[in-house]
């Protein structure tokens, strides 16, 4: 099997389980061209308003790209992906998938279930963004500690220069 991206397992090619899904899932929504100057977060924004896994950010089925290609085949691929790469490294959705037992489809219906290893790396890519979190944090600190270091001593500087210039 394939992987779309190597950053969330979540997108993997699909599983035989919700092919039959996708084969017995609803009518599809009806289609809105893509315009061409679409971005991801707007594509993300339209999936988002059109199918309730991702308005509700339930953890997506396996192949769901697949499933989105069915209902929208005008999408472009790498676009999609992008906009599946943001929904699925948001905190959000990592936050969800770290709790997880089930995943859904387009229209949010339950599938298959989430693995220990997906909710992990869930937990494993929040932890990484809290430390580098952090570590940003305390940069700034000794930055603006620094500065204020700085400061004090060349206010220090100038009043000595002022009391003992030979100006007064």
């Amino acid at each position: 099997m394939k992987s779309m991206t190597s950053s969330t397992p979540d997108q993997q090619a699909t599983t035989p389980d919700t092919q039959a899904d996708a084969a017995s899932a609803p009518a599809p929504a009806p289609a809105v061209p893509a315009p061409a100057g679409l971005t991801a977060r707007a594509l993300l924004k339209q999936f988002q308003q059109q199918f309730p896994s991702f308005r509700d950010c339930l953890p997506l089925a396996i192949g769901i790209d697949k499933q989105i290609l069915a209902r929208l085949p005008e999408v472009d691929r790498k676009l999609m992906r992008a906009a599946l790469g943001i929904h699925t490294g948001s905190l959000r959705y990592l936050r969800v998938m770290e709790k997880a037992k089930v995943r859904h489809d387009l229209d949010g219906q339950p599938g298959a279930e989430v693995t220990q290893t997906h909710r992990d790396h869930a937990t494993q890519v929040l932890r990484e963004r809290a430390k580098k979190e952090a570590e940003r944090k305390k940069a700034e600190r000794e930055t603006a500690a620094a500065e204020e270091a700085n400061r004090l001593r060349q206010e220090k500087l100038n009043l000595l220069t002022a009391k003992f210039s030979r100006k007064g």
